[in-house]
């Protein structure tokens, strides 16, 4: 069964999520440079088939869209592009930053190590999928 894979796209930093081939786990991937995160996914989906992407919608507490809104919407209309036949799936990202960022400080890893901001990227990544994951098994 194909992969379900999610992208926390960033202004310079995408991190990316895939899940199991059963579609039910979540696991952090890669963080890829954003200049460098179409290139990245065309080479992962030769390796392993892909059935939806998921991609982290920049959504403010107040409900509107944030600032980078319209650079995910551009790179929402190249995904779609690039790959024509796979559905994007949009999830509420608010709040995966922070939560990314209190789970790397809970895992007990040195100070240096929590610095790698590449590291928030890809757990922000799997929360938006595991936030998918769940919804579709509802």
């Amino acid at each position: 069964m194909p992969r379900a894979l999610a992208i926390d796209f960033g202004t310079k930093r995408t991190g990316i999520a895939v899940s199991d081939s059963m579609q039910v786990f979540a696991f952090a991937l890669e963080t890829v440079s954003t200049k460098e995160v179409i290139s990245y996914i065309k080479k992962y989906i030769l390796s392993e088939p892909v059935s939806q992407f998921v991609l982290g919608d920049p959504i403010r507490l107040d409900g509107t869209p944030s600032e980078t809104a319209p650079l995910v919407k551009q790179f929402k209309n190249t995904l779609k592009q690039t790959f024509p036949d796979i559905p994007i799936c949009m999830i509420d990202e608010r709040f995966t930053s922070t939560i990314a960022k209190q789970t790397i400080l809970a895992s007990g890893i040195g100070k240096k190590k929590r610095q790698d901001k590449t590291i928030a990227d890809r757990i922000s990544a799997v929360l938006i999928l595991q936030s998918y994951l769940e919804r579709i098994h509802k």
